[in-house]
């Protein structure tokens, strides 16, 4: 796709640090066999537009015949989206969804009402020691789209829209921005963004989106007259123009908002509710295990085993 005239960038010093509502570092979390950087939620803020939940994922190695065994898990109130740099993920859902995701692609499973899954490295995947690299989110859902039944999209690397110019690639995950759309069903105003910027290279945020965020994964990015290394997470306040400049090693970031909720969220292990009464239900569900008969089922290709209620 050619360059998009909405994306000429800006100075990165144009605004203030005080355009930086929130810095975030985030925490290390061991979720046994590999480690993870959890973004979101923090103490000091919940979501960044939808954005409940941010984790980045390694880069974790492993020998052969090793990798990632996630067993089937519940979910409520929320989507997840899966978006990998290295390695493999082999999904596999209550809704009959059974799907390998490798770089550069995005799987976007809705929970609505409840959903189980299970993520394991693929048999192809172990056949070799390998790598796993990558990030995972959850959008919390609107509140008239909790009780929706639960749905699963994949869509390949060809489909997302890419930006590319002047040191500047931009590969629209989800939601839309600059004018572009990427495919995955969205239900409140969202975009998200893989952005990999040559030394030097500016890259202008949307501007018409109410949230806005930056994770730096890679190398460095100056922005509101200050330098960001890899590990940070970045929320704006909203109207500025804000364009980030790269380090001297070129950077990897993913930007990330929309609009904001109609309120804050529960959070209760894999659970988001906009009510607590929500979540009690869900644990009392999963705690049943009667599958198929209420709000969850195991997947059809994955039943054996599965995480019990903490």
């Amino acid at each position: 796709m050619s360059w998009n005239p909405a994306l000429a960038p800006g100075d990165p010093d144009a605004v203030g640090p005080e355009a930086i509502e929130t810095l975030i570092i985030p925490r290390a979390r061991d979720l046994g066999g590999f480690e993870v950087q959890r973004a979101l939620p923090s103490v000091q803020r919940q979501m960044v537009g939808p954005f409940i939940f941010f984790d980045h994922i390694g880069p974790a190695e492993f020998l052969t015949g090793k990798g990632i065994d996630i067993r089937p898990h519940p979910h409520i109130g929320l989507g997840t989206v899966t978006y990998l740099y290295r390695g493999d993920f082999h999904h596999r859902d209550s809704t009959g969804a059974d799907q390998v995701i490798v770089p550069g692609e995005v799987n976007w499973m809705v929970a609505g009402k409840g959903v189980t899954h299970s993520e394991r490295t693929s048999e192809a995947g172990k056949h070799g020691p390998h790598s796993l690299y990558g990030i995972q989110t959850w959008i919390a859902l609107p509140e008239d789209r909790e009780d929706m039944a639960p749905v699963f999209e994949h869509h390949g690397k060809g489909a997302l829209p890419l930006f590319e110019d002047g040191g500047v690639s931009a590969r629209l995950i989800l939601g839309t921005a600059y004018g572009e759309a990427a495919p995955a069903t969205m239900f409140s105003e969202t975009f998200y963004l893989d952005v990999t910027l040559a030394p030097g290279a500016r890259f202008p945020l949307p501007d018409d989106h109410e949230d806005r965020g930056i994770y730096v994964t890679e190398g460095a990015i100056r922005v509101a007259g200050q330098r960001f290394e890899a590990g940070r997470m970045m929320v704006f306040r909203p109207g500025d123009r804000i364009t980030v400049e790269a380090g001297e090693r070129g950077a990897r970031i993913m930007a990330l908002g929309g609009a904001t909720l109609n309120g804050p969220r529960h959070i209760w292990w894999n659970f988001v509710a906009s009510s607590r009464e929500r979540i009690e239900h869900a644990k009392e569900e999963w705690r049943a295990a009667h599958w198929g008969q209420g709000l969850f089922d195991l997947p059809a290709t994955d039943h054996d085993e599965f995480i019990p209620l903490p």
